[in-house]
This record gives C-alpha cells, sequence and structure tokens, in this order.
C-alpha cells in the first residue's frame, strides 16, 4: 500500500514538472524588433488559453551567440523555441533555400497564397526531419544597399563583395560577376563598417534593427519589387512539440495564426520606415524598377532554379510545388 501511494506521488510530481517546466524562447535580433514583437504576442496568446505554460524570450543572441547553432539546440531540445531563418539550416537540408529562392515568392502577400499548400506540408516534413515543428508563417522582405554604387540590374553587382544570405541568391550573384561571402545578421554591420563587404541583401527589419543605414551609401529598398523574400518562421523543437498535449497543440497553433495579420502589418510598415532611415542618413534610395526585377528574375531562372531543383528529390518536389502555384 505504502508503494503504491509512493508511486501515485511521484507520478504526480512528475505531471506537475513537466506542466510547470519554463520553455526557452531564443532569437537574434534586439527587443523591440517585429520578430521579437510577434514572439511575445505568440507567448501572450498561448497563455490567454493556458496559463500553465511559461516561456523565457532570450533576445538578442543573448543565449545563443551564434544564431547558426540553434538548429542543434533544437534538435537536441536544449532549447525549446527559436525564431530561425530556415536558410541557416542549409547545411545541415539544403532543401530550406527554397524559402529565399529568388522569384519563388514574390512578396509578403504572395507567400500567404502557399500556407495550407502542398508547398507547406513538404517544408514541415524537412524541418520534420531536423528536429523542429514550423509554427508561424512569417515571411519578411527585404532590398540591397551597398557603399559602391546603385545596384539595378544584375550586371550592377560585377565586381563586389557582397552578402546574399543562402547559396540560391550566391549562385545567382556569382553568375552575375560578384564575389559573395556567408555570415549572419549579426555579423553584416561590422563586415560593411571594415570593408569586407561592398553590398548585401537582407530583410527590412534586419536594415533596421542592424542599424545597416549606418554603413551604406545606396539601398534598392521600397516599391512593387524585390528579388529578396525570405521566411523567419518562430518554431518549436520537435521534442517540446511531442510533450504537448493534442490540446496544447491546437493552442499553439491557433496562437501563431493569430499574429499573422500584426506580424504582416508590421512588414509593411517597417518597410517604409527603412526607406526613410535610409534617406534620412543620406543614403541614395531607389526602388527596383520591374524591368530591373525582370532582368534579377531570368538570371535566377538560368541559374538559382536548376541547381536548387538539383538537390534531391525533396527539393525538386518543393520547387514544383511552386512553379504549380504559378499555373
Amino acid at each position: 500500500m505504502k508503494l503504491k501511494t509512493l508511486l501515485v506521488v511521484s507520478l504526480c510530481a512528475l505531471a506537475f514538472t513537466a506542466q510547470a517546466k519554463t520553455l526557452k524562447l531564443t532569437h537574434q535580433w534586439p527587443q523591440g524588433d517585429g520578430r521579437d514583437a510577434g514572439a511575445r504576442q505568440f507567448v501572450q496568446e498561448v497563455q490567454k488559453q493556458d496559463p500553465s505554460l511559461k516561456f523565457r524570450i532570450y533576445p538578442g543572441a543573448s543565449l545563443i551567440s551564434n544564431p547558426l547553432k540553434q538548429i542543434d539546440a533544437l534538435a537536441d531540445g536544449s532549447i525549446d523555441l527559436s525564431i530561425f531563418p530556415l536558410i541557416y539550416a542549409v547545411g545541415k537540408a539544403p532543401e530550406f533555400s527554397i524559402t529565399i529562392l529568388p522569384g519563388a515568392i514574390s512578396s509578403v502577400q504572395d507567400a500567404m497564397r502557399f500556407k495550407g499548400t502542398d508547398y507547406e506540408k513538404r517544408l514541415q516534413e524537412v524541418a520534420q526531419k531536423q528536429g523542429f515543428h514550423i509554427l508561424t508563417w512569417w515571411w519578411t522582405e527585404g532590398g540591397i544597399a551597398d557603399k559602391v554604387r546603385p545596384i539595378t540590374t544584375p550586371d550592377s553587382v560585377k565586381g563586389l563583395k557582397f552578402r546574399g544570405a543562402d547559396r540560391t541568391i550566391d549562385t545567382m550573384l556569382k553568375a552575375a560577376g560578384a564575389s559573395v561571402f556567408a555570415m549572419p545578421s549579426t555579423e553584416l554591420y561590422n563586415a560593411m563598417q571594415t570593408g569586407v563587404l561592398d553590398g548585401l541583401m537582407t530583410s527590412y527589419e534586419t536594415f533596421m534593427s542592424m542599424r545597416l543605414y549606418e554603413q551604406t551609401k545606396y539601398a534598392t529598398l521600397g516599391g512593387d519589387y524585390t528579388i529578396f523574400v525570405v521566411f523567419q518562421p518562430l518554431v518549436i523543437s520537435t521534442k517540446a512539440w511531442d510533450a504537448l498535449s493534442d490540446e496544447q497543440k491546437k493552442i499553439f497553433e491557433k496562437a501563431a495564426d493569430a499574429t499573422l495579420p500584426s506580424f504582416n502589418k508590421e512588414q509593411a510598415r517597417i518597410k517604409d520606415e527603412a526607406v526613410e532611415k535610409f534617406k534620412a542618413a543620406g543614403v541614395q534610395v531607389h526602388a527596383m524598377s520591374k524591368d530591373d526585377y525582370t532582368a534579377w528574375l531570368n538570371l535566377a531562372h538560368k541559374t538559382a532554379w536548376p541547381e536548387y531543383a538539383a538537390i534531391s528529390p525533396a527539393a525538386k518536389g518543393l520547387l514544383d510545388s511552386v512553379e504549380a502555384m504559378a499555373k
């Protein structure tokens, strides 16, 4: 009888510990960045439905100094959630390059067409093999900035040292005559300041939160056309996801969906703010024209797209799902 009582008490204690666990959420951007705000809204939405779930947010790479290492921490369960640009994981899963492939998705608005489609399902399958589950459908637009000359058609990057953010963009830039360098967003300011880079492509959010307008002279921002659109979702470790009850999983999914209207609205706002901030800093700003966009897109279709399709059957399937949406 005593043994049975002890077992019941032990099981209750274990259940309490699991329920009371504080989930660790990490990301690399300063507090106040739109992605940070999205994470905080997600937490609030979850706790409205289940106050027993606790979170601690670590912004500004304060828990994991190298943002690329977050995928390992997600896989082993040492962190629970992260805002993780999937392109940071292409070393382990090159299929993730589809989430920045130039021209595959043309804008935040365009990305909304892909939610709930075969594309999202295939992307989720790749993520699960890497030990995490995609929660939010957060897409961000961006542009180009540099210190040498205005960037218009692909020919204008010839001879420049550029950070493109992914191998697919790097392929396109190399074909245009640029040298390419790979680095996370946290290193961009110093690389521009020291001359390691002449220019870069990144999101409007990163342009602002990393104050890159302080280190550039020319920028291709704003307008209706951009070659830079990237997926930067909130993800959860498979270990943490599997530990949730079915009801809690539904709460997480509803909370993720609830963040989308405000996140997308913030992307429109930050786009306008970035243009004004660059101009105020004395940067020469122009919007990409339709002809310039078409030139970049044609180059991407000749270089980056076939290279991506050759990665694996999973990559070919993802690209097929993109092309099916265009028909």
